[in-house]
């Protein structure tokens, strides 16, 4: 990406950022031509670990765009991090709240200004046993209907080993992780639908079955069905909508 399209600040990031990883990870890349390299993208990658984020955006940024990723409200009002997420251009949501139609609002503005937008669709780390992607939220459907936008499944492996979230051991020892793209998920069957409920939750259903097929192909196992989510716990928002 050339140092003259981004602002002072996604340098700085890049500049804090890109030499931790290169340092803490070793990485294989597959497939980084699949990504667009122009206008608005939706993409939608699997979720095996807190540290994933960092991984997926070092692989989106030598891939030559700039990652616009949708993330938990909370992380906005960490000190330090959050102004730094605000000037890197990151989307804040609070979940289940109406806020969230301010962050769409966001979301659907970044990608007619040709934005590459990161929404995780299971909203959270996989509950998995084995870290298998979980059925997904809709808000990567609704955002696809609206927008017309494409949808490119990214799936990544290796996060785990350095943080894996059902253990909460965070490691500090060099990881393979590893990165792929898809082909964009085909969802013309729903072009122009009304975004009913019935018709998110299929196209949903479709977007997530084409990430766990694609996290097949760079992990060990036959991938299997989508994993049920787990009944949303009454004392956090971090699974909500």
């Amino acid at each position: 990406m050339a140092q003259h399209r981004l602002g002072f600040w996604q340098r700085f990031a890049v500049m804090l950022v890109v030499p931790l990883m290169t340092v803490w990870t070793r990485r294989t890349w597959l497939r980084m031509e699949k990504l667009p390299q122009s206008g608005g993208v939706i993409l939608v990658p699997n979720h095996v670990s807190h540290f994933d984020p960092l991984v997926v955006a070092h692989y989106i940024y030598r891939a030559g765009r700039w990652p616009r990723f949708l993330g938990k409200a909370s992380l906005w009002r960490v000190p330090i991090i959050g102004p730094l997420l605000v000037r890197t251009r990151q989307v804040p949501v609070e979940r289940g709240s109406v806020e969230a139609v301010k962050s769409l609002e966001t979301l659907v503005a970044a990608l007619r200004e040709g934005g590459a937008v990161v929404i995780y669709p299971e909203g959270t780390t996989t509950r998995h046993p084995d870290l298998w992607p979980m059925r997904g939220k809709t808000g990567a459907a609704r955002l696809a209907l609206l927008t017309g936008a494409p949808v490119v499944p990214i799936a990544n492996w290796g996060a785990q080993r350095v943080f894996d979230p059902r253990t909460n051991k965070l490691k500090f020892t060099r990881a393979a992780v590893t990165v792929t793209t898809g082909d964009p998920v085909d969802l013309s069957r729903w072009a122009g639908a009304e975004p009913s409920r019935a018709v998110l939750e299929e196209m949903t259903e479709k977007i997530m079955l084409d990430i766990r097929d694609l996290l097949g192909t760079i992990r060990d196992g036959e991938p299997p069905a989508l994993y049920a989510r787990p009944a949303r716990r009454a004392s956090t928002s971090e699974d909500a909508s």
